[in-house]
């Protein structure tokens, strides 16, 4: 898949969350459950970028042996699309406000 496909997923996965996720705990753990390991999230729903982001930047600098590439190309996925989600979403889920009595 494509970082353009993956961004996708990451942003449907985060506004899904934000979205529906306004229930009780057991509720809000069984739609991070199935958004993180549904086949349109490659990625596994980073839903924390700081999740990914800490990993590839202690993969990148810890003297592990053997340990293949840190692939900075696609660390914007994670970073960009859980946010861009959010922002997507928020509108949504925001009460209007109620006007000011007269008077």
């Amino acid at each position: 898949m494509s970082s353009g496909d993956t961004v996708v997923g990451e942003i449907i996965g985060a506004a899904s969350l934000i979205l529906f996720g306004t229930g009780v705990r057991a509720a809000v753990t069984l739609l991070m459950t199935g958004i993180g390991r549904s086949p349109d999230v490659p990625t596994g729903c980073a839903a924390d970028p700081v999740r990914d982001l800490g990993r590839r930047v202690a993969h990148t600098f810890l003297p592990i042996p053997n340990r293949g590439t840190s692939d900075w190309a696609y660390a914007w996925v994670p970073v960009a699309g859980p946010p861009t989600g959010g922002v997507l979403a928020g509108p949504a889920t925001t009460q209007p406000s109620e006007p000011e009595p007269k008077g």
